[in-house]
This record gives C-alpha cells, structure tokens and sequence, in this order.
C-alpha cells in the first residue's frame, strides 16, 4: 500500500508510522528522516537543504520534493510506502501526485489521525524531559515522575523543553491549521482520505488504524 500519513502535532504520527509500516511491511519515509539522511551522506540535495537551514530559511518545497521521489524509487519502495511528514501543503501534494502518475502509480489511501486541539496541548505540553538524557521523557499527567521534577531512571532533573510550552503548541496547530490541513480536502476530493481517532492507546489506535485502511482498501 502506499499511504500518507497526516495529523496535527502530538497526534501520535511517528510512533504510528514505525508500527503501520511493520504491520504493512512498508518502508516508513519521514521528512526528518530525508533530511538527515542527505545531509549526513553530503548529498546534492543534502548539501542544498544544508545551506537553507543553515541560514535559518525554510528548505524550498522543491528541495523537498526531490528527496522524497529520490527516496520513493528505491527498492525496497517499490510496491509500497507510508509518507510520514510529506507532503506539508496543497503544492507538495500536487507535486507528489505527478510524481507518482509519472510512474502510473497512485496513493491507497491518506490515513488523517483525528485529535481534539486541547488534547493536542495536553499532550505536548505536559512532557518533561530529562537534562541528562533526553530519551527520558515523563508527562505530567500520563506517566508522571515518582517525585516532581527528578528522572526516575538517572536522577536528572525533569524540565519543560522551549518548544513544548503551550504557546508554541498552539503556534504549531495553526501552522498546521493553515499549511498542512487542507492537503485533506485536496485528497478527500480524490477518496483517499481515511479518518480515524487518535485517541487511546497506542495499540489501540494502530488496530482501528489497519481495519480502516482493509476496509477503504476493500472498499
């Protein structure tokens, strides 16, 4: 199958993506993951997202784009893909249908995880991470510390990351809100688009995910 993945931010899309493509035996493609990949290799493309970002500009969509068809024509693509990330707007979406007509393929499906805003910024914004090792991450609410603001594992001291205040959070949801939305109504016009609920744990949402996506497919 080949899928895109879309939700706002604290939906769950990357630990989704990892365990969607496991069950669908598909590479799991993710913008993050292109970027470093190109750079860290000294691409082409990598060394021209590169100087982008490193003069603090956004990587032209374009830019974009080419990584992704790059990545999309490997092998182990070929009969399938689930895009975690791209595309980010209306124009990346066009750009990717004709890249996929030009090889006389089309997309299954767009899977849309559907989460209510507040709980978007309950989510993001109650992580505390530790100073000493980031891979430690607690929340507030959904896996608090034994004692506030000390890393059960390390002793660190737990803190609020910059980008995860509720301000920025809600920076964020009208980002996406403005840029990434309504690439769902580009699809939805095309029935692709699948929406489920976000909401739950995570193997729940992977199982009502893959019966969505057999049901459309069936469908």
């Amino acid at each position: 199958m080949r899928i895109v993945l879309v939700g706002p931010p604290g939906a769950g899309k990357g630990t989704q993506a990892a365990y969607l493509a496991k069950n669908l035996k598909v590479p799991h493609i993710s913008t993050g993951d292109l970027f470093r990949a190109n750079i860290s290799q000294g691409t082409t493309l990598g060394k021209l997202a590169k100087s982008y970002m490193d003069a603090g500009n956004l990587v032209p969509d374009e830019v974009t784009i080419a990584m992704a068809q790059e990545r999309m024509a490997q092998p182990d693509a070929v009969n399938g893909f689930l895009l975690d990330g791209f595309p980010r707007n209306v124009s990346q979406a066009k750009a990717l249908d004709e890249a996929l007509a030009q090889d006389d393929v089309k997309l299954d499906a767009v899977l849309d995880l559907e989460v209510p805003e507040d709980e978007v910024v309950t989510r993001i914004a109650g992580r505390r991470v530790c100073r000493n090792d980031s891979a430690h991450v607690f929340h507030v609410s959904y896996s608090p510390p034994k004692k506030e603001g000390v890393c059960d594992i390390c002793g660190g001291e737990l803190y609020q990351r910059d980008d995860d205040s509720e301000e920025t959070v809600r920076t964020r949801l009208e980002v996406y809100h403005t840029q990434t939305e309504p690439i769902i109504d580009h699809y939805r016009a095309q029935g692709l688009v699948v929406t489920i609920s976000a909401l739950g744990k995570v193997t729940e949402v992977t199982e009502r995910a893959m019966a969505a996506l057999e049901q459309g497919r069936a469908a």
